[in-house]
């Protein structure tokens, strides 16, 4: 039964803890993004789901984010799933991606709307580890509406229901869906909302229920998590004391049945 360490984290373009973006200086960032770098060698994940990771803005350094963290952190793979781009003088592109040490045997993009900046969207692969391809969801939602966060919920639900059908039959166990939401685990917003409707898929569990991940000095809320299927027998979640971004990754480790 292959064991799989997933880590989701929002690095916010790389910045730390300043709170406005385009103030870093490129040095800066780049040994922010080393700090990730060695944080992630310690955790040692199979898998690292990132939001807000930078492919080449002037506002970040105007180089890639994530090739810069694969090369530093010692991983065989990466893909990125941009949701926001803009050519010109103040030239960005950034969005969600991922990290492996394993395959990745395919991967698709979903961006939710039109606009060249704060666009969100989701990242989709299936990664083959240890003989099983698993199917893992990148999500960052809408920071500021619950009704934008659940609109944006209602088309992955869609956009899943059809996948199920065209491609579950290859798969080993259903959906890991992780990211930032934006929104707490209680209430009537976006993060209950799934768990709900990922019932059609059979139980989920949901990681972590109640630690708060943001913001990492003095965590308040929950804000990013990670939704385990079944098939995926739960063994740990960590949420990571870092102040390497204003989120705290969350770390879960699972057996894939």
């Amino acid at each position: 039964m292959p064991r799989l360490r997933l880590v989701t984290f929002n690095i916010a373009h790389g910045r730390g803890l300043t709170p406005i973006q385009g103030l870093t200086s490129s040095r800066k960032l780049r040994l922010n993004l080393r700090g990730i770098a060695r944080l992630l060698e310690q955790l040692a994940p199979d898998i690292v789901a990132l939001q807000e990771v930078d492919e080449c803005s002037r506002w970040a350094g105007n180089f890639d984010h994530l090739d810069y963290l694969r090369l530093h952190a010692g991983f065989r793979e990466a893909v990125f799933g941009i949701n926001n781009r803009r050519t010109g003088l103040l030239n960005l592109s950034y969005g969600n991606a991922f990290l492996s040490r394993h395959p990745i045997m395919h991967a698709e993009t979903v961006v939710f709307g039109k606009r060249s900046l704060g666009e969100k969207g989701f990242l989709f692969a299936e990664i083959e580890v240890g003989g099983c391809l698993v199917p893992v969801v990148n999500l960052h939602l809408h920071f500021s509406s619950r009704a934008q966060r659940l609109k944006q919920i209602d088309r992955l639900l869609a956009w899943l229901r059809d996948q199920h059908r065209l491609r579950a039959a290859k798969w080993s166990v259903m959906p890991i869906v992780c990211g930032d939401f934006n929104t707490p685990s209680t209430g009537d917003d976006a993060t209950a909302s799934l768990l709900s409707h990922l019932s059609d898929y059979g139980d989920y569990g949901l990681h972590p229920l109640l630690t708060p991940t943001f913001p990492s000095p003095l965590p308040q809320r929950a804000l990013d998590f990670i939704f385990l299927p079944a098939g995926c027998r739960f063994v740990s979640c960590e949420v990571v004391k870092s102040m390497l971004s204003d989120h705290r990754p969350v770390l879960v480790e699972m057996e894939i049945g």
